[in-house]
């Protein structure tokens, strides 16, 4: 017998999967149990991933800026330059010998104090004094000879004289008298003669005086003995090239440094610039002075430049020694009491604003790592006002490297400017991997 369908299904005469020839259809039950998973599916994988993007944003997104400021202050900004130089004496004196033999005797040694004319040192005189006596001999021997030709000319002025008379009586002829004239004559050029020789003769003293003179090795300044090159029985020869014995600074109360500045750096420095500089021996003493020349010869090395600054220094209390190594600042422009702030507000720049100028904070840099800079420009600092960054132009003057003049602007002491930009993390702390974004070369 057969069955009715069932309430709620309607039954097609062809079915979809080919059985019985019936299509089932839904009923007002609701959808299949298929259907229903599948939208439970779907609807998990949206929350899936909806929590998955949740979870990287709140992982991986970044924590508001926080901003790293230094305020605005007052005080003194100098450009300088620093350079390596040499403590020596103001002036020192070589003494050196003009004659060649041994030493026999020295009398000034390292520190001794000397007057001018004081023997410091002696070469053996006696081939000097051998020399000299000789001298005086050879000059007696031509006194003697000028006074034995002086004798022959009185004979033959007399001989003349008396023989001119017996010509007009007849009794000489006339060619005797001639032969007398001549020999007088004679006479009276060997006088020119001999007292020529004689001055000839004191030369060779004097000359012969001098050298032996010249043994003594004697100080020809006031000063202090700074140097000593001899010893007992050393043998100095003077032949080619004067020996140095002796080297004797005159006052080392006033000393001086020489130093090499290099060309870069030698624009600006002048005579009364002020000057410190430290030694090794006092690393934490500060020595005073000033630019006392600047030389004009410069001084090429492997193709670098440098120019010699002398700079004076005053050394009462006998703290420098000659030779030192200084490591020399010298000051080409200082301003007292003026505001400032530091270099990096002028270099910083917040995240998405670009530079109006393109290569201004390259600029900038090659300023900063130059040493600082001397001249007016504009600039612009960042100030934090209501927690945002608020750009005030400013007119900077001297830099040295770390600190900024403001010479012009709307900064007031005691403003905060921004020096770097900080990311915090996530548990709102400030993270270390970030570093201070500043200008760079280009504008970017």
């Amino acid at each position: 017998m057969a069955q009715s369908p069932a309430p709620g299904l309607a039954v097609d005469a062809t079915s979809s999967d080919g059985r019985d020839g019936q299509e089932v259809r839904d009923s007002p039950r609701g959808p299949r149990p298929s259907l229903r998973w599948g939208r439970w599916l779907a609807a998990v994988l949206v929350l899936a991933l909806a929590g998955a993007a949740g979870y990287y944003w709140t992982t991986h997104r970044q924590a508001p800026s926080r901003f790293v400021t230094a305020p605005v202050t007052r005080g003194s900004v100098a450009v300088a330059l620093t350079a390596t130089g040499t403590v020596n004496p103001v002036t020192v004196v070589e003494v050196g010998t003009y004659v060649s033999g041994p030493i026999v005797r020295w009398s000034c040694d390292y520190n001794t104090r000397v007057t001018v004319g004081q023997l410091c040192a002696q070469i053996d005189p006696r081939p000097f004094q051998m020399v000299a006596d000789q001298a005086a001999a050879n000059l007696a021997v031509a006194k003697a000879q000028l006074v034995k030709d002086q004798a022959s000319l009185t004979y033959a002025k007399t001989t003349y004289e008396r023989d001119s008379g017996l010509l007009q009586r007849g009794i000489v002829s006339q060619a005797t008298l001639d032969n007398e004239k001549s020999t007088y004559d004679q006479a009276m050029a060997q006088i020119t003669y001999d007292e020529s020789a004689i001055l000839e003769r004191q030369a060779e003293v004097n000359a012969a005086q001098v050298n032996l003179g010249f043994s003594r090795i004697i100080s020809p300044v006031n000063g202090i003995v700074v140097s000593r090159n001899i010893e007992i029985g050393q043998t100095v020869a003077a032949s080619f090239q004067t020996p140095i014995l002796f080297l004797i600074a005159t006052d080392l109360t006033k000393m001086q440094v020489d130093t090499n500045v290099s060309e870069s750096d030698i624009g600006g420095v002048k005579v009364g610039d002020r000057a410190t500089f430290t030694v090794q021996t006092f690393p934490n003493r500060p020595f005073q002075g000033a630019v006392r020349q600047v030389r004009q010869a410069p001084t090429t090395v492997q193709n670098v430049v440098t120019y010699d600054v002398v700079v004076a220094v005053d050394n009462q209390d006998g703290a420098l020694k000659p030779g030192m190594t200084a490591t020399t600042r010298i000051v080409k422009a200082e301003h007292d009491d003026v505001l400032m702030l530091p270099e990096q507000a002028l270099r910083f720049l917040p995240e998405g604003v670009k530079t109006d100028r393109p290569g201004a904070g390259a600029r900038r840099s090659e300023r900063a790592a130059a040493g600082g800079g001397d001249g007016t420009h504009r600039g612009r600092a960042w100030v934090l006002r209501e927690g945002k960054p608020v750009a005030v132009p400013v007119m900077v003057g001297l830099e040295d490297g770390t600190s900024a003049e403001v010479a012009k602007g709307e900064l007031v002491e005691g403003d905060q400017v921004i020096v770097a930009e900080a990311t915090a993390g996530a548990k709102g702390g400030v993270s270390a991997g970030q570093a201070p974004r500043f200008f760079r070369p280009g504008g970017r």
